[in-house]
């Protein structure tokens, strides 16, 4: 697990399937639409002048870090919340749960039981299950979205 992928919010964004799934296809598009020479008239298509600057950095940067890392929302009250209290991450602050992460656990019980791993088993099991996750192309989506019997 590389943690500069940790979230404050229990999210590991080796998972996430922005990163996962979204930022290896930016890739293969990006390098597709140059080998048909889009890049010569993507000007000339509506919209073409903002699209090709967005996927070209995708693809030759990668689409983001965590937020620990400084990515993602600043403004986030989960962020804000848990550098105020000097808490790595939410899970492992002496005041898990507490009422900022209380909303977004109860909207997504799977990010809750990840975060109990967390507090309960410590970074070490935590990490291992991303990697078994991530080895096996999981993504967040598939808790919100799981399979139906």
């Amino acid at each position: 697990m590389d943690r500069k992928y940790i979230c404050y919010c229990g999210l590991y964004c080796e998972n996430c399937s922005v990163k996962a799934k979204i930022g290896p296809a930016s890739k293969v598009l990006y390098d597709e639409m140059k080998k048909a020479g889009f890049e010569e008239v993507i000007n000339f298509i509506p919209g073409g002048e903002g699209f090709w600057p967005f996927l070209k950095n995708m693809a030759e940067n990668g689409m983001c870090v965590s937020c620990i890392e400084g990515g993602g929302d600043p403004e986030c009250a989960i962020r804000k919340c848990a550098k105020e209290k000097k808490a790595e991450v939410c899970a492992l602050c002496e005041n898990y749960p507490c009422g900022t992460i209380a909303k977004f656990l109860e909207q997504n019980p799977g990010y809750k039981k990840d975060n109990d791993l967390l507090r309960e088993k410590g970074m070490e099991a935590w990490g291992n299950l991303q990697d078994e996750r991530k080895a096996k192309g999981f993504t967040y989506q598939d808790l919100k979205n799981p399979p139906k019997d």
